[in-house]
């Protein structure tokens, strides 16, 4: 059969506008929750990635002589009980707070699911090892063995990224392993073995693109389980460290102020709820993409 090679570009358009035109279609289709936390998603990415911009004042600067100052034009959320711009440290708490349990999140995927995928498709003895030892982290409460090793290695930001990630890859592992033995079995992977496919092919090109939906779908969700633990850890003393700006942090130094009507404590509370429903409502979204149950809508 004669392939004409140079209709490929062409072929290539039609595909991107395919794309395209189903991803418009989706987007018009989105409900008012999902839109609102796409708008809430990309707020937050906005603020801490152009924090320095955003923020009137610098994320730990002083500069107020007055704790716990009013709300003002100045300072449009007070001051906190140095003299420090709320407002300015709540959008620097989003780069804080938010890219440390994104990398976090990120770095728990590629062990967890690397670990899992290999172990559905590897020999039983080394199914039956790494199996045991997620099991075996698995077996003690995250948040204790988290504050248990962060006690013995301090409380700097790599050992908060790594401890997390690692704590967290085994609940991916388990998701992952158990997505890729269901398809290691199917039909279309003997096929691709019968014709003499090595395991990195048959990984990339068959078993990777069945089961990415859902671990993208879990990879929100499990942000969001890393987010409120790193928040927090900072909150019992034990996350991010001073004077860097954490949410978690923030509502640690201030919650006693609750008691006397100042309810300043309570914005960084609310971003970190707001944040963690908004990335539940796009999980929900994403889902009846994949899964096709908007399709007839």
């Amino acid at each position: 059969m004669h392939i004409d090679h140079a209709d490929a570009p062409l072929r290539l358009i039609k595909y991107r506008r395919s794309r395209l035109a189903t991803l418009r279609k989706n987007l018009k289709r989105t409900s008012w929750p999902a839109r609102l936390g796409l708008a809430v998603v990309i707020l937050y990415a906005v603020m801490a990635i152009f924090a320095p911009v955003l923020a009137p004042f610098g994320e730990a600067d002083v500069v107020s002589t007055e704790p716990f100052a009013p709300w003002s034009l100045v300072h449009l959320f007070g001051t906190d009980q140095l003299g420090r711009d709320v407002f300015s440290r709540l959008i620097y708490g989003a780069r804080n707070s938010v890219g440390i349990a994104f990398i976090t999140t990120t770095i728990a995927f590629f062990i967890g699911g690397s670990l899992g995928i290999l172990s559905a498709i590897s020999h039983p003895w080394l199914d039956y090892l790494l199996s045991t030892l997620a099991d075996t982290l698995m077996a003690i409460p995250q948040l204790i063995f988290a504050l248990i090793l962060l006690a013995l290695f301090g409380s700097s930001i790599p050992s908060i990224v790594l401890i997390i990630a690692v704590l967290s890859a085994t609940q991916i592992f388990r998701l992952s392993r158990s997505l890729a033995r269901n398809i290691a079995v199917m039909e279309f992977i003997e096929a691709a073995h019968l014709r003499g496919e090595k395991a990195r092919w048959i990984v990339a090109r068959e078993i990777l693109p069945n089961i990415l939906p859902t671990l993208l779908a879990e990879f929100g969700l499990r942000f969001c389980f890393v987010f409120l633990t790193i928040s927090a850890l900072s909150f019992l003393g034990l996350g991010i460290q001073p004077p860097s700006a954490d949410w978690g942090t923030m509502v640690r130094e201030s919650a006693t102020f609750i008691s006397y009507g100042n309810i300043t404590p309570l914005l960084p509370a609310m971003a970190i709820a707001l944040l963690t429903v908004s990335i539940n409502f796009v999980i929900d979204w994403f889902l009846d993409i994949a899964s096709g149950l908007r399709d007839d809508q």
